[in-house]
């Protein structure tokens, strides 16, 4: 592993900062990248340090709606229940949180060696592709975030844990999860979005230190800098997107990117 040039940097930053909060797995976007174009890879640890990036643009795009949800968590603490829609979504955060961080301290190993491998990915990109356009066709659409239920909150957390595969999709699985539980479609990338704060957050202190060991270097800075900016991008664009649109944009996207990963995979040999 070493790290990027700078040019390298803000093409894995761009690509991981568009790829996060849209239904494509930013992790098989960012594990593919170098393997198909001969860059030696930069690892988990610098992947994970473009998230700086992710989570600046994710609490500035929200930045009323977390002051809600920290004046809720206060309330939440004050009262030991839930008292309020706000308080009510702190806590729906909580829940959803938990199945995540016990699956990423339990299948850590295998996340960083075994599910990173690119036929591996390619199948989940298809497998889940197809998923999503289902459920997302067939379900209903009534639901919004102020009935959500905790039962709700923990079913998206558990389908949250399916992302520590590339090609699963971590907004993919938790939009899936919430378009088969009812919900519209602009409310369940919302719900994606602030969940995944907590995760973002953890995988940032946990794996950041280890990359930014050896000095904050310019190809980092510019990597964090690249993410930041196509992560607002990304997340203004999808929720005008769904208001009117379907996610099966997303699903043929995943299959055609899967195929692409299995014929290179055969033309290289590398099954």
């Amino acid at each position: 592993m070493q790290e990027p040039t700078l040019w390298q940097a803000i093409v894995l930053g761009t690509i991981q900062g568009l790829t996060e909060f849209l239904p494509v797995s930013s992790s098989a976007h960012l594990s593919l990248t170098p393997w198909v174009l001969g860059w030696t890879p930069a690892g988990l640890g610098f992947d994970v340090s473009l998230h700086i990036g992710t989570l600046i643009a994710l609490l500035w795009y929200f930045r009323t709606e977390w002051a809600r949800l920290i004046r809720g968590g206060i309330t939440l603490l004050v009262n030991r229940r839930p008292v309020d829609d706000g308080s009510r979504q702190a806590l729906f955060i909580i829940i959803a949180t938990i199945p995540a961080g016990i699956a990423g301290l339990l299948l850590e190993e295998l996340a960083e060696t075994v599910f990173r491998a690119p036929i591996i990915t390619a199948i989940m990109l298809i497998v889940m592709g197809a998923v999503l356009w289902i459920v997302d066709a067939r379900s209903r659409t009534d639901r919004t975030r102020e009935v959500m239920t905790w039962r709700d909150a923990l079913l998206v957390g558990l389908a949250q844990c399916l992302a520590l595969v590339p090609g699963v999709s971590r907004s993919g699985s938790t939009m899936t999860a919430g378009r088969a539980l009812g919900f519209g479609r602009s409310d369940a990338a919302v719900f994606s979005f602030l969940m995944s704060m907590p995760i973002i957050s953890a995988a940032i202190v946990f794996k950041v230190p280890d990359a930014v060991r050896a000095g904050v270097t310019l190809p980092l800075v510019a990597g964090i800098g690249a993410a930041a900016v196509s992560s607002w991008l990304a997340i203004a664009v999808l929720l005008r997107f769904v208001r009117t649109q379907s996610y099966a944009v997303f699903a043929v996207y995943r299959f055609v990117l899967g195929a692409v990963i299995i014929g290179l995979i055969a033309t290289r040999g590398g099954w």
